[in-house]
Formats: C-alpha cells, sequence, structure tokens
C-alpha cells in the first residue's frame, strides 16, 4: 500500500456504504463486469484522493459530478484531482449525475467508448 493512500481507506470504505443515488444507479451497471466485461472497482484510494469507480485494467477512472462541481473551489479541487490521476497514468472520464438520471444509456456508451480506447499496460 501506498503511503499516501493510507489516510484514504477509512474513508472509501464509508463512502462505498454511503454511496450517492446517482453512483448506486451507475454502479448497477459497472459491477459484475456488466460492461463488456470490464471489472470496475468502487471508490478506490489513488493517493490522496478517492476515484468514484475505476477499472484498473485499462487505467480508466470514471467521476460522478453533481451540482456542487459547479462552483469555482470544485472546479479547482477537480482539476487538482485529475491532474495527479493524469499523472499516475490514469484517464478521467466526468460525467454529471444528471446525465446518470436522464440518460444511463448514453453514459455507458461513453464509458465504453473511453474504455476501448485506452490502451492498457
Amino acid at each position: 500500500m501506498r503511503k499516501a493512500e493510507k489516510g484514504t481507506i477509512g474513508k472509501a470504505r464509508a463512502l462505498r456504504r454511503n454511496m450517492t443515488h446517482a453512483e448506486t444507479v451507475l454502479w448497477q451497471k459497472l459491477r459484475r463486469k456488466q460492461l463488456s466485461g470490464h471489472r470496475f472497482r468502487r471508490q478506490m484510494p489513488l493517493g490522496p484522493y478517492i476515484a468514484d469507480f475505476a477499472c484498473v485494467e485499462k487505467k480508466l477512472i470514471v467521476e460522478l459530478d453533481g451540482e456542487t462541481h459547479s462552483s469555482p473551489a470544485e472546479q479547482a479541487h477537480d482539476l487538482r484531482r485529475t491532474q495527479y490521476m493524469s499523472e499516475q497514468g490514469w484517464r478521467v472520464y466526468r460525467v454529471w449525475n444528471i446525465d446518470v438520471y436522464n440518460n444511463l444509456d448514453g453514459v455507458l456508451e461513453g464509458i465504453f467508448h473511453n474504455l476501448e480506447n485506452v490502451s492498457s499496460d
């Protein structure tokens, strides 16, 4: 385990127990390799951050953003998270909660497209 992840493990466990409604809806479609056989982890610690969903094989992170992510402070935080994750070799795909509710098939199509266009090591 990496030193930077020690502080996030407990928080990640708590987030798994208390997922948002949008996270729960999307997780029902990503779990158990339902999306083209790709395995996802939920609330995965990654250094000082926690990724909403991650496909380790393809190094793809799916982040769900709600209304709070539209404030300048949250946008700056999201940018730092994305930069850190990119520096670690991950690709970040952001999805709005409202799209999970109103266009779940489109969200899954976008995730699938990103999975197919990400090289694995």
